[in-house]
């Protein structure tokens, strides 16, 4: 997922089929606005990151590493904004 900017602000496992990427795009899209399905995290070196969950507590995306609990909760706030009506795009290899 991307920000307005271009900038990463989920990313997935890889998926080995296009329908199920499109149904974790659809799980993304569905469960991001329900602060209940953030996992916020502080790693051992001292970094914040979040996970975002399905219904069914399977992590669905991963943020990048913040240096700071606030730079993590403004993550959570921009992918609660932008990934409800984020536009699908296809890159082709």
């Amino acid at each position: 997922l991307k920000a307005g900017n271009g900038e990463i602000i989920l990313s997935s496992e890889g998926y080995t089929t296009k329908s199920a990427c499109l149904n974790g795009i659809d799980s993304v899209k569905k469960n991001s606005p329900n602060d209940s399905q953030y996992e916020k995290k502080e790693t051992t070196a001292g970094k914040y990151m979040f996970n975002l969950k399905a219904a069914n507590h399977q992590i669905i995306g991963t943020s990048q590493s913040y240096t700071s609990a606030s730079g993590r909760d403004n993550g959570i706030e921009s992918v609660k904004k932008n990934a409800p009506d984020a536009v699908v795009t296809e890159d082709k290899p």
